[in-house]
């Protein structure tokens, strides 16, 4: 039975976390099916937006690594082949917008892959966790960096040092989230922000801008980011959807975009 959903409607596609009877423990399955997910949504043009949540909406999003190995559980590893990385794709190299609707507990590395999208909407009264350290290991998924760069390191240490737990409503509150709503209203969030990217927004520019606002967030200076944003103009300029964008504003009608990401996006990149 698969543990990583992919369903794919119009333009929006959603990924499920489907081990309900374990509160969407993470597994190596898990794992391997949600890369999986992410790579077939970055390569079919048809999906523009990506919606990531768990099954037993309101009881859990993830609640973290599988424990039920005991004292196996976070066992030595082959240095050739671990990695914390636990995911082979990222959600931040997906050229979609990727939205996590964390629909109840996220914690470990559940919160730590969350924290890979480049949007995050969740329960009010979700547990959430960085509780790593309290089981003997650490932060994983790169959260050392996501974190930061959403939050701050003060603000970062506070929650990856400690492990201690916080409401959606905190985490809203902290900036590691973009909206804290109840339980049974975010996924249709997600979902209707997901919409309004497919319908309304070119898809080239949108997955240049995500490309762009993560190597930002990797150190770039000003001046870098700036050259990135005047070569990526370059692919853009000219083209049917910086017409198009123009002429459906200016008639007020709903765009109609012909821009396609497998076919346009360039080299090097």
């Amino acid at each position: 039975m698969s543990e990583a959903v992919l369903d794919i409607d119009g333009a929006v596609a959603v990924i499920t976390l489907s081990r309900p009877e374990h509160r969407n423990a993470f597994s190596g399955q898990m794992g391997a099916e949600w890369a999986e997910a992410y790579r077939r949504c970055d390569a079919d043009d048809r999906v523009r937006a990506v919606v990531v949540t768990g099954a037993a909406a309101g009881r859990a999003f993830c609640a973290g690594a599988d424990l039920g190995r005991g004292p196996g559980t976070f066992e030595i590893q082959d240095r050739a082949t671990f990695s914390a990385q636990a995911i082979g794709t990222p959600a931040w190299v997906v050229r979609k917008p990727v939205i996590a609707a964390i629909n109840g507990h996220a914690v470990g590395i559940g919160l730590s892959l969350a924290m890979q999208c480049d949007l995050r909407f969740v329960a009010e009264d979700a547990k959430l966790a960085f509780a790593h350290v309290r089981r003997g290991v650490l932060p994983d998924a790169s959260a050392h960096w996501t974190v930061v760069r959403a939050i701050g390191l003060a603000r970062a240490a506070d929650l990856l040092l400690t492990g201690r737990t916080f409401s959606g409503r905190e985490a809203a509150e902290l900036g590691l989230v973009n909206r804290a709503l109840p339980a049974d209203e975010v996924l249709p969030a997600a979902l209707a922000c997901a919409a309004d990217i497919a319908a309304n927004t070119a898809p080239v520019s949108v997955a240049l801008s995500k490309r762009a606002l993560w190597q930002a967030a990797s150190g770039l200076t000003a001046a870098e980011v700036g050259q990135v944003e005047t070569d990526m103009h370059h692919v853009v300029m000219g083209q049917p959807d910086s017409i198009e964008g123009v002429m459906a504003f200016l008639e007020k009608r709903p765009p109609r975009w012909q821009g396609r990401v497998s076919e346009e996006w360039p080299d090097g990149l």
